[in-house]
């Protein structure tokens, strides 16, 4: 039987401390350790992946939280099922001492676990939405405030229309205008509609 771990933190930023703390008092050795930094919104992560390749029946996994495993009700339930009943492996969730399949391996104890492990999944997804939601009206809230998102864009140079003029006469390529004013060519077509528009009024 081996032991493993696995280390979930959504973004580069987080710190992974906590739960690579939580692996080295298991005892579980650095190379079985497998750490995704990447939203738990679904499984599609590689360490996991390179993890469950790896797992054989009686191997033991160890994640501190159900929230560091996933974030999806529905994905957590079906990962669970595939580790535990597909594979044959154990988990132990360090911060839930119900989830561990090590123990209670009769109905009652498979029915504990069972139920535990569905309140704390939806739970995960819950939280997740709850986040989502704050998250966009906080956007909401500051746009209503009049704050600015994303990068500023470039102020149209003095001699836009010389340049615009040129370009359609055809002695400046497209490449060359929008170049020369520091756009994109996306950017370059919009600031043309909006000089033609200001042109007509």
């Amino acid at each position: 039987m081996s032991e493993y771990g696995y280390i979930r933190v959504s973004s580069t930023d987080q710190n992974e401390d906590r739960q690579r703390l939580a692996m080295k008092e298991r005892a579980v050795p650095e190379k079985n350790i497998y750490a995704d930094k990447q939203s738990g919104k679904d499984f599609d992560r590689p360490q996991y992946k390179r993890l469950v390749k790896r797992l054989r029946p009686g191997d033991l996994v160890y994640v501190l939280s159900i929230d560091r495993l996933g974030r999806n009700y529905e994905e957590i339930q079906r990962q669970w099922r595939m580790l535990t009943k597909e594979i044959g492996a154990d988990i132990c969730v360090i911060d839930i001492p119900l989830l561990d399949t090590r123990n209670g391996k009769d109905l009652m104890g498979t029915f504990i676990a069972d139920l535990v492990l569905q309140i704390l999944s939806f739970v995960a997804q819950s939280e997740r939405e709850n986040i989502k939601k704050r998250q966009a009206q906080g956007i909401a809230a500051a746009k209503a405030r009049g704050v600015k998102f994303g990068r500023p864009e470039a102020p149209v140079p003095e001699n836009f229309a010389a340049i615009v003029a040129a370009w359609e006469r055809g002695k400046l390529p497209l490449s060359d205008a929008v170049r020369q004013c520091r756009v994109s060519e996306a950017t370059f077509y919009r600031r043309l509609r909006e000089l033609r528009s200001a042109q007509r009024k």
